[in-house]
């Protein structure tokens, strides 16, 4: 999930570049914005952090099992195509 702080740091700046004469209405226009800000997140398919990580090591992990059966079927290829080699 995304950070909260994130949140809060974007609409102090926000509030604080808002006119003076639209600043008495700054709680109403951060609550707004936070609830329109917080339902279009929430239709988008987003993944944790924690979850993200998990995912990148099982894909690493499976590129190096890629690599090491790529280099046993070349090695294979190899032996089966070399002089001498007598298929049935």
């Amino acid at each position: 999930m995304l950070d909260p702080k994130h949140f809060d740091d974007l609409f102090q700046r926000l509030s604080t570049a808002m006119p003076k004469g639209l600043q008495v209405l700054q709680d109403d226009v951060n609550r707004n914005l936070r609830a329109s800000l917080e339902a279009g997140l929430s239709r988008l398919d987003l993944v944790t952090r924690e979850e993200f990580d998990v995912q990148s090591a099982v894909l690493a992990r499976t590129r190096e099992k890629l690599a090491a059966l790529e280099s046993q079927v070349a090695a294979l290829e190899q032996a089966h195509a070399a002089p001498g080699h007598h298929s049935s």
